[in-house]
Order: C-alpha cells, then structure tokens, then sequence
C-alpha cells in the first residue's frame, strides 16, 4: 500500500505517451481452419491449434518436438476451456486455450513464455499481378489476409493508408529502408515491414521480406499457394524472428535489479505492460524513481524497454566509504552485473 499511496504522488503528465508495444487481443484464442466438423477432423484441428498457439508463445519451432508436451499434443483438451465451430470461407475451429494451464505446462517443460505485450509491425505490403500493382491498405479487401494470419500468428500488426501518395510506392522503395521511415513516421510503429509479393501465372504467391527494428533489419523469402498461405508464411517468420530478440532461451534467465527514473503515472502504466511477461515486482518507489524484482535475461530486458523509448544509464558508481580504509560491503542478493538503470529522455 505504501508503494501504491507514493504513485499516486507522481506528476501525471500532460501530454499522452506515444503507443508502440501493444497487447495481443485474444492471445490464447485460435482460430484453426477446418474441412469439417466431424470428429476426426475437430481432433486434428486442435492438435493444430495447441502447435499454433505453442509458436505463438515461445517462437520456437523446436518446442513443437519437446518430449514434455508430447501429452497435450495427444490430447490437448487437457489445456483447453472451450471450442466451437466458425462458418467460412474458411470454416475454422475456434480455441480458447486455458492461460494458466498452458503457461505452467510450457514453465514445466523448461519452455519460455513471450506475454501478450508486443512490438507493433507497420507492413508495407506491396501485391505485383496481371492486373497491376497495388499497396495493402487498412480496410481494404486485401488486408483480410494480412490480418487473418497477424492474428494467428501474434503480431500486432498495423497498415498504412495507401493513400494516393503511398500508392506511388515501387518494388525499389521497399529495399530502401530510409524511404519508408520518412513514410511510416506518421503510424508510429516499433518495427517496419516491407514485402514484395508476385502472383505468377498459375496463381501462386511468392515474396521477398524485409525487416526493420532500430539498428537491426531480417529479410527472407515466402511462398504460397494463395494470398492467404503467404500471408500466413511471412508473420510467421516475422514472429519467429522478433520471438529471437523478445523471448529469453531456456535457462538464459537471472534474477535482475531494474531501476528507472523519470516516472509518472503514466509512464508508471506503460511499464508495467512492459514488464508484466516478465513477472516485474515493484520493490521500491522514492520520487520519481522506481525499483523492481524480475527474472530476465540482460538482452531480453533491453528489447522490451526499447519499446518505450528508454535510455540505459551507466552502472550506479559505488559510494566511497567512511573509513579510507575500509572495503565497501559486497551485496550478494544484488551483483551489480544484475543490476539495469533506465531513465525517460
């Protein structure tokens, strides 16, 4: 209560902080596409949906193969609250996975858990066909897809307007990555997205990926029989790619110190959105500074305050001691290696 009756001391700022990480909606639902409902059929679907919602949560291909959820993929009602049927095109089956059940099988199989709170993706998706060329904009026809497989695949996914100047947008401008910055500034994105998408003669989807996020950029290539399998085979390796920096490997996670200064109430809400996959305690609040209790590892704590625009400050230097001749006294609860200082700019 103490910590509780300090913040509500916190200067509340005026201006409204800017949204980049966003929480995943429906982070433990998955719609499954279905031929049928018979049962063989429904048995099928959900064992599919466990192995997208596994992904989903650990962005790792790996742990499809883990011996300790061998079980929940034979039966996988053992995780699962409810299910239902939903009418196409495409017929799918609609999964809620149980949030409490699942983590503490993926904890137990030594698995990590990537939280709801994720990097937003502005998509540059440019679509190459018979009948010309045209940028994917938000509610157009053509972004159902894109939003369909973001959806399955956990992005956080936004669109541009496509408006007429965006429209003017070539194959060459998506490889540029100082073009589309100028352009995606307006959407106020974490990461951006470019893709380069050519139907061929039979139909079929085939396209170049980039990705960039700060300093770091990924690209690939994906394929599909239609629009919706390649849309569904580019967020799947985004997520994969962005799982890599977000989501800690097995066993890379220490206990850790984080301290930041320059809080308010707002600034107070965000990071704990932030830090809630993380299993952040606040500890201690003195002013405008705040103190927490988390299990992380270095590089994966970095990546989510990167969402929030954060800068790291210098290890805290040791206070000289009283006696010239005395030796400070080590805190062995607290290494200073484990110990992260952040401040708001």
């Amino acid at each position: 209560m103490r910590h509780i009756a300090r913040l509500l001391v916190l200067c509340l700022s005026l201006l409204s902080l800017p949204s980049f990480a966003e929480s995943v909606a429906n982070l433990y639902q998955v719609h499954e596409p279905v031929a049928s409902q018979q049962p063989d059929e429904r048995n099928a679907g959900l064992t599919r949906a466990l192995q997208t919602l596994v992904l989903r949560l650990t962005g790792d291909q790996k742990a499809l193969q883990h011996p300790a959820l061998a079980s929940y993929f034979q039966d996988p009602q053992q995780l699962i609250s409810q299910y239902g049927f939903e009418d196409g095109p495409p017929m799918a089956l609609v999964v809620d996975f149980d949030p409490n059940a699942t983590n503490a099988a993926l904890r137990r199989a030594g698995l990590p858990v990537w939280g709801a709170s994720r990097p937003t993706v502005l998509a540059w998706w440019l679509n190459q066909s018979s009948a010309g060329n045209s940028l994917v904009g938000d509610n157009q026809e053509s972004a159902t897809p894109l939003n369909r497989a973001a959806q399955r695949r956990g992005v956080p996914l936004r669109l541009p307007l496509a408006d007429l100047g965006e429209q003017a947008l070539t194959p060459e401008s998506l490889a540029a990555p100082d073009a589309l910055r100028g352009a995606s500034e307006r959407y106020g994105a974490d990461a951006i997205l470019a893709v380069d998408a050519k139907q061929d003669d039979a139909g079929k989807w085939q396209a170049q990926w980039r990705l960039w996020m700060g300093d770091s950029s990924e690209q690939g290539q994906a394929q599909g029989d239609d629009a919706n399998a390649l849309a569904d085979s580019v967020m799947q390796a985004v997520s994969g790619r962005l799982a890599s920096r977000f989501v800690a490997a097995p066993g890379a996670a220490t206990a850790m110190t984080l301290q930041v200064d320059g809080a308010n109430l707002a600034r107070y809400a965000e990071l704990q959105r932030l830090l809630e996959p993380l299993g952040a305690r606040l500890v201690q609040v003195q002013g405008n500074s705040l103190e927490y209790r988390l299990s992380a590892s270095p590089d994966q704590l970095r990546a989510q305050l990167e969402l929030a625009h954060l800068q790291e400050m210098p290890a805290e230097e040791p206070q000289p001691a009283a006696d010239p001749n005395a030796q400070p006294a080590p805190n062995p609860a607290v290494p200073s290696s484990s110990v992260l200082r952040y401040r708001w700019p």
